[in-house]
């Protein structure tokens, strides 16, 4: 190559895929082109096929090029990463959803476009229409729907056909399928952004206008208002209990808020796939598709969506959607505790630990008025489903593994890499890479990169919005919860002297957890604060009152931090005679010091060690489980692991179980009597002793039986059981069976 395929640099730079796509189109020959990834491939059956399916663009009674039928052509897709484990089932679920059923639907609404799947095109037409997509920088991530915009924008025509079917791959392991959920959703906000979208609304009606929205980014939309509703929901509920009004009052005011909410939409969205499964596949097998894999899609959706809400909210504060390489690695590869919540302590935790923390102040509220309280089932699945869900669909929880991780994650979490001022720069690029080394560190770079970074107008927006907030709590906040805050501002006052003895003394980490015990003296000196009302009639009277008001407290804290930021900022664009490097510099220390003194890095501590106990107990209890049954690698693999007994590696002693199991080798044939079985088994052993002791230590405890090595002992099936099966048999799979055990005697 004479020249960059990519143009840009950093975050700024051409996509791969699309460049690849239009570089290839130069040297693409023949009327029509396809594209396939390298997760994607066929059938020789349907090779056969192609023929046929592209007379949809030219019918045989045409005889030019002047009115084709359409310039994209899509079809069926077959997700073979399915077979992997429950990740790449829940996934090729999804896929099959939206390529197959979605697909056919848009289709015959004339509003599908191209989704990165292995349609056909109009080359010609691509050649002198702007190439097959678009690779512009940060706005073109999701580059291939473009080229469906292009489609639509000249009145062309997008058709699915199901005559066709190609395979297709998908991530299979957790970490892998989250970042592809988070890749396409901040795409969908550059989707939104472009200046495609703006000319294709303003020439499409209402009835055109709703088609195009379900066909574009309704999906991603549609999961951020559900994940912003969460929070109004168990917020709305304790202004309820504020006001003293709980179920009963409700209920007597006609309010459907005085019942629980359990149908969610996400089993609504099971019935088109249920229909569609019923149809292809038949009755049985739909119903043990979607009842079997109600329990993993549950919590493996409910995980992915607030992963697609939270890379929406990302994209739409800094404009930039980012690309996120998967690797598709295999579905048995275990992610430590440290990766796990490097990737989802902002997106996920962070989050979770906020709603539970507002459900356990509307208990709390709710328990104190004596008048009852919503169980908020979906809210505390929710949350929970967000913290615990990546431990569950992680696999092999051995107990070696499980002291590894605890030991890599609490020293990740009280390491000091990246806490001098000299780090700054590598603190910065370690944060852009994901290979930060320390909690301080991946706290702190997330820090600088938003308020160095980020566009002083939307942090300004946010600001604002979250001001609004803080004066609503104000307003509708009783006095009694408000007379509290001097406590907490009494403790803070303390905790920075500490603090500033933290960065005198050579941040030592000493200092830094003084100034979490000075916390601990809360209660003690609230009576010397605000006198007798602390615990008046009783301290736990006072609980609800103590929790609120330290929620608050904490808010408003990062209000004054968010504010000195962006004064700073503003200072800084008003200075013209300090250089760019001398005012970034600045602007970092100013990051660094806020980072400690308002305690952001004490509060990422604090959610750090809540979620390794989460952690450590739901390893437990899957390491248990995986013990005494191996229910766990049987749920989240397949059958063929789960069957490996502990302490001993896949394969390492003898054959697969599915060379076993799939032809017959595990006992005795019926063709065979048993003087034949054991005359084969002594030529064997015979056999064996000449083979490379590779082999021979592979096949140690096996004997030679038909095509297959064949384990002794404990490993023969019941011989009642092989007679029920060979009665099942067809007629050529018993001649098989015959010229098997010939070709066996033969080669011995």
């Amino acid at each position: 190559r004479r020249f960059q395929l990519r143009l840009g640099q950093g975050d700024y730079k051409t996509q791969g895929k699309a460049c690849n796509q239009l570089n290839g189109l130069r040297f693409a020959s023949g009327h029509y082109v396809q594209a396939l990834d390298c997760n994607m491939g066929t059938f020789i059956g349907e090779g056969f096929k192609v023929p046929y399916v592209l007379r949809m663009f030219m019918p045989l009674d045409k005889e030019d090029r002047t009115a084709p039928r359409c310039r994209y052509l899509g079809f069926r897709e077959y997700i073979y990463t399915g077979r992997e484990g429950t990740v790449g089932k829940c996934h090729a679920a999804a896929e099959w959803t939206f390529g197959t059923i979605n697909q056919r639907f848009l289709s015959g609404m004339g509003t599908r476009m191209h989704y990165g799947h292995p349609d056909f095109l109009d080359g010609f037409w691509a050649r002198n229409r702007g190439g097959m997509s678009k690779s512009s920088p940060v706005v073109n991530l999701s580059e291939d729907i473009f080229a469906g915009y292009n489609v639509r924008m000249r009145e062309e025509a997008s058709p699915h056909i199901d005559a066709l079917e190609f395979e297709k791959g998908r991530e299979a392991t957790f970490n892998a399928a989250s970042n592809f959920f988070s890749k396409i959703s901040g795409g969908s906000i550059s989707v939104i952004r472009s200046r495609d979208n703006h000319l294709l609304c303003e020439k499409l009606g209402l009835l055109h206008s709703l088609s195009f929205y379900f066909a574009s980014v309704s999906f991603y939309v549609s999961n951020l208002l559900v994940d912003v509703s969460i929070y109004l929901y168990v917020f709305l509920f304790i202004l309820f209990n504020l006001a003293g009004l709980g179920p009963g009052e409700l209920s007597a005011l006609g309010s459907t808020f005085s019942t629980e909410w359990v149908v969610a939409m996400g089993l609504v969205t099971l019935i088109p796939q249920l229909c569609e499964m019923v149809l292809e596949f038949g009755a049985v097998h739909a119903a043990k598709e979607v009842l079997g894999g109600l329990f993993s899609a549950t919590f493996f959706f409910i995980f992915q969506n607030k992963n697609i809400a939270s890379s929406m909210k990302e994209g739409a504060r800094t404009g930039i959607a980012r690309y996120f390489f998967t690797g598709r690695p295999p579905a048995n590869q275990h992610q430590t505790w440290r990766d796990i919540y490097s990737t989802y302590w902002k997106s996920h935790y962070q989050p979770a630990l906020i709603l539970a923390n507002a459900y356990v102040i509307y208990s709390l509220l709710a328990v104190q008025n004596g008048g009852g309280k919503l169980p908020m089932v979906l809210v505390v699945l929710s949350f929970t489903a967000w913290i615990i869900t990546p431990i569950i669909f992680s696999p092999f929880p051995r107990w070696n593994l499980i002291m590894q991780d605890l030991r890599e994650f609490n020293g990740f979490i009280t390491g000091g890499a990246g806490s001098s001022e000299a780090d700054i720069p590598e603190v910065v690029s370690r944060g852009k890479k994901g290979t930060v080394r320390s909690l301080y560190e991946c706290g702190l770079a997330d820090e600088l990169c938003v308020w160095s970074e980020q566009h002083l107008f939307m942090l300004v927006l946010c600001f604002l919005a979250k001001a609004s907030l803080g004066f609503y709590l104000l307003t509708v906040l009783p006095a009694g919860i408000l007379d509290f805050m001097p406590i907490f501002l009494v403790l803070l006052s303390f905790s920075w002297v500490v603090v500033l003895g933290y960065f005198s003394a050579g941040l030592n980490n000493v200092f830094l957890v003084l100034s979490f015990l000075i916390w601990a003296t809360a209660v003690p000196l609230a009576h010397r604060v605000i006198g007798g009302r602390f615990a008046s009639p009783n301290a736990s009277t006072r609980m609800p009152e103590y929790v609120i008001s330290l929620s608050v407290f904490i808010f408003f804290l990062g209000l004054v931090k968010e504010l000195l930021l962006i004064t700073c900022r503003v200072i800084f664009a008003l200075c013209p005679c300090l250089p760019e490097k001398v005012k970034a510099k600045r602007l970092h220390e100013i990051i660094r010091m806020c980072f400690v003194y308002f305690f952001v890095h004490q509060l990422h501590i604090v959610e750090a060690y809540l979620v390794l106990f989460a952690n450590l107990a739901i390893s437990s209890l899957m390491a248990v489980i995986d013990r005494v049954s191996n229910l766990h690698t049987l749920f989240l693999l397949n059958s063929e692991l789960a069957r490996t007994r502990h302490g001993e590696r896949y394969m390492e002693k003898a054959a697969t179980f599915f060379e076993l199991d799939t032809y017959g080798l595990g006992s005795s044939d019926m063709w065979w009597s048993d003087s034949e079985s054991e005359a084969s088994a002594g030529h064997a052993s015979t056999a064996d002793e000449s083979r490379p002791s590779a082999q021979a230590r592979r096949c140690s405890t096996n004997s030679w039986c038909g095509l297959g090595w064949r384990r002794a002992g404990a490993m023969q099936r019941p011989l009642a059981r092989h007679w029920i099966s060979a009665k099942l048999l067809g007629p050529a799979q018993c001649i098989l069976r015959v010229l098997q055990r010939k070709c066996a005697e033969a080669l011995l």
